[in-house]
């Protein structure tokens, strides 16, 4: 898989003895391209995607709030829904190219999510330090890409990233 986190730095994985596991930056990738779907369709650039604990991909999405008129439609919700049901999420990594709000903050909560990748949290920090709080695992790869995206965002549109946050 092609990287597209230029300025990412690849950590060393938080999961040990799996020789073919996805990198926490390729994983990273899979949101990242997501985000650049939610950009494309004139939305907000912020992807998410969830993948099982040998890092098989489950499900991608991106915020798709303007897209669709909907709410409730984030880039994690998204990816949520596109992972269909699970027996159980502790297993499971959620990886956000944004710090998620404190609306994803709770889905990760409610469904057991005990690690998530976040490609920034510059721009907004969300729920990221309850999230720790709460004994789950964040790993921030504070992507130049990801706060790059989402900075020329929020400049060009601060009305709708306002509204997306709640500060409307």
């Amino acid at each position: 898989m092609g990287r597209l986190c230029s300025g990412t730095v690849n950590l060393p994985s938080h999961r040990e003895n799996v020789s073919n596991m996805m990198t926490d930056a390729e994983m990273l990738a899979v949101a990242i391209a997501e985000a650049k779907k939610g950009l494309a369709e004139g939305g907000l650039p912020i992807g998410a995607a969830i993948f099982d604990s040998t890092g098989q991909l489950l499900g991608s999405g991106h915020n798709r709030r303007i897209q669709n008129g909907d709410p409730s439609l984030h880039g994690e919700t998204d990816a949520f829904r596109n992972a269909g049901r699970q027996r159980t999420y502790r297993d499971k990594i959620m990886v956000t190219t944004l710090a998620p709000c404190w609306y994803c903050s709770g889905l990760i909560r409610q469904f057991g999510f005990r690690t998530v990748i976040v490609g920034e949290r510059r721009n907004f920090q969300g729920g990221i330090d309850w999230l720790r709080e709460l004994g789950i695992k964040i790993i921030d790869l504070d992507s130049e890409q990801c706060v790059r995206i989402m900075a020329d965002y929020i400049r060009a549109h601060p009305d709708i990233w306002n509204e997306d946050i709640g500060r409307n």
